[in-house]
Formats: C-alpha cells, sequence, structure tokens
C-alpha cells in the first residue's frame, strides 16, 4: 500500500495517527503542511474540502480518509502491523472506540480551548471557557487516573487506538493543567506513553515546533 498523509507534527490529531502509523511500522509518503505553502493546502482542500487535517490518501485504491480516528481504523484494517490497534472481538473494539473518545473530546478538545484562548488578543479572551476547560480536564483526569491503578494501558495489557489518542491528549494537557501529585496514576501512564517507541518517534519529529506551543 502507497499513502499520503496529509499532517503536522505538532497537531494531536495528526500525532494520533502517525503514531499507529509507528506501531505499524508502515510508511506514508509526508505532506507537511504549513502557511507558508498554501499549494500543499490547496492539495488538501481538493481532497477533503473541510481543509482540516490529518487526512490520508491511498493512491492504490483512490480512498481519501479523513479524521484521525478513522484514519487509524483504516490502517486496523488495512495494515497487519496495525491490526493489534482495534480488537477483532466487537465488545472490545466498542470500548476501545469509547476510550478514543474519551481522550479527544473530555482532554483534547477543552486543552485546545486553554491554548485557543492564550494566542487569542487581550480584548477578545474568554476567562469563563478557560474556567470551564480546566474543570472539564480535571474531571476527566479524575477518571482516568482510577482507571490507570490496575492497567499499563488504556485496555489492560495490549496497546490500542485509544492509547494512540491518549499519547499526546495527555503529553499537551499537562503542559496546560499539570497533572502533578494529583493524579499519579495518570501520570506514570504519560510517562510510560512517552517512552512507548512509537510515540517517542513522533515526539522527536514534533520537537522542531514545540516552542510554538503556549504553556500554561
Amino acid at each position: 500500500m502507497a499513502y499520503e498523509f496529509y499532517y503536522h507534527p505538532l497537531s494531536s490529531f495528526c500525532q494520533k495517527a502517525m503514531i499507529a502509523f509507528c506501531e505499524a511500522d508502515a510508511d506514508y509518503v509526508p505532506m507537511l503542511l504549513e502557511h507558508q505553502k498554501p499549494e500543499t493546502m490547496d492539495a488538501l482542500r481538493a481532497l477533503w474540502p473541510v481543509g482540516k487535517f490529518p487526512v490520508l490518501r491511498d493512491t492504490e485504491s483512490g480512498r481519501v480518509v479523513p479524521e484521525a480516528t478513522i484514519i487509524v481504523e483504516y490502517l486496523a484494517q488495512h495494515v497487519p502491523g496495525a491490526a493489534h490497534l482495534v480488537p477483532s472481538d466487537p465488545d472490545l473494539a466498542r470500548e476501545v472506540r469509547l476510550q478514543d473518545r474519551f481522550f479527544d473530546l473530555h482532554i483534547s478538545v477543552p486543552v485546545q480551548k486553554i491554548v485557543g484562548n492564550r494566542l487569542r488578543p487581550e480584548n477578545a479572551k474568554d476567562p469563563l471557557g478557560v474556567k470551564e476547560a480546566r474543570t472539564a480536564v480535571r474531571t476527566a483526569y479524575g477518571i482516568l487516573d482510577a482507571r490507570m491503578t490496575t492497567r499499563r494501558w488504556a485496555m489492560g495489557e495490549a496497546f490500542t487506538m485509544a492509547d494512540c489518542a491518549a499519547a499526546p491528549a495527555l503529553f499537551y494537557a499537562d503542559m496546560q493543567q499539570p497533572l502533578g501529585e494529583d493524579f499519579p496514576h495518570a501520570a506514570s501512564y504519560l510517562e510510560r506513553l512517552k517512552a512507548r517507541p512509537s510515540y517517542a518517534r513522533v515526539l522527536k519529529d514534533a520537537a522542531p515546533y514545540l516552542h510554538m506551543m503556549p504553556k500554561g
């Protein structure tokens, strides 16, 4: 299979799909999206008019696959090395999808609110929205901390799509709302994720851009 992958290495959702590629030991043609290269953005919009990334193009089948979760599912279906990311058992697969949505919707999304507010001009700040986002993140931390008391990965001993979602979600969340000593099991989980070779490789790719991410 040959894949074109439209992405930016700083994006948490792109990182989720990149982890899946690394887990599968699968190659892709990197279509790096940068504002100074409008022709790449034009190519992205030609495939996916929404204009958001990541987007995968399977050059053999011609299929266009947008959205990080769907990309991971596609790789799990078509690349043998990624099959473990979504279990074949339907009940386990549903639980993996639930955990995937948990990390995206209840950690990544409110963290984006916090980061986005820091990038706004002073006269457009949304302190109430940020306060609500921080509350949401801490609520999610509490749920995760209780879940990880007896687990190595989100589903137990098996590394799955849920962990692909968790790694960037927790990495960026910890920059904005530190886990600290209040959530020790979640903090230990984040350290295991950062040590996982697939995410370590993704973080290495993101390193040149991390200075662009506001903290605190």
